[in-house]
């Protein structure tokens, strides 16, 4: 991971519209395949138009959270370097998922987003593509007050104390995957309310820094690593808290630890260690969701909808953006 000096000037404010215009730019290319079976054609059209609009950005990029290896992925893969690069253009980490929930896109299921974060060169943590173990919380409570060595039990126990709740009254969000099972079996004896999501976990972590609006207090669960660093960058801005420790298979996982320069696979990172400078985030809504809304088609244009926050000023702004058809 590059060094990170906080002193450097990152121009958040400046670049802020023109990261949503990426976002938005890879929903509204989306917009013909929702609901149309085909995951793959989803995600290459978000993934060209927000690539192409990256490139008009003047700024000095490199893509550390990306579509993959450089082998896998031909675009916007890791290590890429996108925007103008014209002299003086700040140097930039970017993380990016131009489309988080190919499968709901496909499917015209919920809480399909774009979603892309930026911050000065060598704030974010270059996470291998592998899974990573997460617990998120919003904002107003004590540092740790749950941790990945808690038990799930504990977990909710404590945050219904601090909640002044009892734990019948918190509710979870976790992806519905097999190796959950036992955990899940766990909460359900706790009395605490689950919600299941198939898919896009950036989504289900963000959910708890709006409990009020969304329901959602607690995020627990394993998924991908990258999307971690994501979500991290999104509770920078809201608030709250993530832990997140890295999980491996198999060799191949842990020599892609080695390669992006991670010698502790046990550590545990909290939301400051993923992005340790500020940020600014977009997500924009291709499906409906709790978060924001999905693309509509309006009289002759396509409306989305963006949040867009900065973590220097904690400011979060909705966007409407109607572009013709």
């Amino acid at each position: 991971m590059t060094e990170y000096t906080p002193e450097y000037e990152f121009k958040d404010r400046l670049l802020s519209l023109g990261l949503a215009r990426v976002s938005e730019a890879a929903a509204i290319a989306s917009a013909k395949l929702i609901g149309r079976g085909d995951e793959k054609a989803a995600d290459q059209a978000a993934v060209d138009a927000m690539r192409t609009q990256l490139n008009m950005l003047d700024i000095a990029g490199v893509v550390v959270i990306g579509e993959g290896e450089r082998d896998e992925a031909p675009m916007l893969y890791i290590g890429e370097e996108v925007g103008t690069r014209v002299e003086g253009a700040p140097e930039v980490d970017i993380a990016l998922d131009p489309l988080e929930g190919t499968t709901l896109t496909a499917k015209a299921m919920p809480n399909a987003l774009a979603v892309i974060s930026m911050g000065a060169r060598g704030s974010m943590l270059h996470a291998p593509d592998v899974y990573m173990d997460k617990l998120a919380i919003g904002p107003g409570f004590a540092p740790n007050l749950v941790t990945l060595d808690m038990t799930p039990t504990e977990r909710i126990e404590a945050l219904a104390k601090a909640k002044g709740c009892a734990p019948s009254d918190i509710t979870v969000c976790m992806l519905e995957r097999p190796r959950h099972n036992d955990m899940l079996v766990e909460l359900r004896e706790t009395g605490a309310a689950i919600r299941l999501i198939t898919d896009g976990d950036v989504a289900g972590v963000i959910h708890c820094a709006e409990p009020d609006v969304t329901g959602i207090d607690i995020y627990m669960g394993s998924g991908g690593a990258p999307e971690g660093v994501l979500a991290a960058s999104a509770l920078k801005c809201m608030g709250g808290q993530i832990q997140g420790r890295l999980l491996f298979r198999n060799d191949d996982e842990r020599g892609r630890a080695a390669k992006a320069g991670i010698t502790d696979l046990d550590r545990i990172y909290t939301r400051d260690d993923m992005v340790q400078g500020d940020v600014i985030f977009a997500a924009t809504g291709v499906t409906d969701g709790s978060i924001v809304r999905g693309l509509r088609r309006v009289g002759g244009y396509i409306e989305t909808e963006t949040m867009l926050m900065r973590s220097r000023t904690r400011s979060l702004r909705r966007l409407i953006y109607k572009t013709p058809i």
